[in-house]
């Protein structure tokens, strides 16, 4: 990448990520980064970091650590109520890249992506009819 190039938010979608984050707003969303599209329903960091510490619930000694910092993560997250917002959170995630079917193709579907790293995005979700 060339140092006089600055990657910059798009300032509606970090609009909506805040709302997400600060009012618990959900939305079907489709991004596209880097040839890939990734698509799914914005969530709020706190409901994120709480999805996934729960993922981690109920196992051995190292998960359940797990599980508490992803708590304590989402008890940060539902205090901060900060103006920028650098971090997006879907859940139903699915990411398509070419004409493959999607992945993961199962399971609970959590992704986290840098907001300065979208291309684009538009409003609605692709579904897989296969």
């Amino acid at each position: 990448m060339r140092n006089d190039l600055v990657l910059k938010k798009d300032p509606i979608l970090e609009f909506f990520v805040q709302a997400a984050n600060n009012r618990g707003f959900t939305l079907d969303l489709t991004l596209q980064m880097e040839g890939c599209l990734i698509t799914g329903t914005l969530m709020s960091a706190k409901d994120y970091f709480m999805d996934l510490s729960e993922g981690f619930e109920d196992s051995d000694d190292i998960t359940q650590a797990i599980s508490k910092q992803m708590a304590s993560a989402s008890e940060e997250a539902g205090k901060s109520g900060k103006e920028e917002a650098n971090y997006i959170h879907l859940k139903h995630a699915d990411i398509y890249y070419g004409d493959s079917n999607p992945i993961p193709q199962s399971g609970v579907r959590l992704w986290r992506g840098k907001l300065s790293e979208v291309d684009g995005f538009f409003l609605g979700r692709i579904t897989n009819t296969s």
